[in-house]
């Protein structure tokens, strides 16, 4: 079996930040009172934005919460566990999905513009924009502990309240709710399994 010094040495980016993206990285419930700033949060995305999507088509938008106001408004939309954990949160993240992403294409696919006609129908608009964003979930939250916060994403939340709420005059979806910040008081729950890498991987 493959020990842990023998899989980071495989690695090319050093052992403790494989630790601060992944090993020790860990989904936070409680937050302290420490601010997220403006330039945190442009960082993280300075980092995200590379991730990989389609076409390079870029569907993921991102709502920032900051203010009282802003989160008294999703709040009743929460499942009740997920509630108190994003008001102690300095900063809450509504991730979205824009089902009208074509519109850039000319911009992001500069050496084939055309290809946003391949997109008029709006039906089938939706699940490639919620396929890729989610693509891009992904890297936001490593874009996070990255920063050196603690990211605590939930899918427990009533989307479509969420969209009623936020996004009534635009085509963005709601995908995930991330709290974003430093750990607080027993922030983490117990570090539950992960599978073996003989539970999960074949090769032909």
């Amino acid at each position: 079996m493959t020990t842990f010094v023998e899989s980071a040495k495989q690695l090319q980016v050093p052992a403790e930040v494989q630790d601060l993206l992944f090993r020790e990285a860990r989904t936070a419930n409680s937050f302290s009172s420490e601010p997220v700033t403006d330039e945190q949060v442009r960082a993280i995305y300075d980092l995200v934005k590379w991730a990989p999507t389609s076409m390079n088509t870029q569907p993921l938008r991102a709502l920032v919460l900051r203010s009282d106001e802003a989160r008294e408004r999703l709040l009743p939309h929460l499942m009740e566990g997920n509630r108190a954990k994003t008001e102690s949160a300095p900063l809450t993240v509504i991730l979205a999905a824009d089902v009208d992403f074509h519109e850039n294409i000319p911009q992001v696919f500069p050496h084939n513009p055309g290809v946003k006609d391949m997109f008029s129908d709006e039906s089938g608009r939706v699940e490639f924009s919620k396929l890729n964003s989610l693509l891009q979930v992904g890297y936001f939250i490593i874009g996070v502990r990255a920063a050196g916060l603690a990211a605590g994403p939930m899918t427990g939340f009533d989307a479509e309240g969420v969209d009623k709420e936020f996004f009534a005059d635009s085509n963005w979806r709601s995908l995930v709710v991330v709290n974003v910040g430093k750990p607080g008081e027993n922030p983490w729950f117990d570090r539950l399994p992960r599978l073996d890498f003989e539970q999960v991987v074949e090769t032909l």
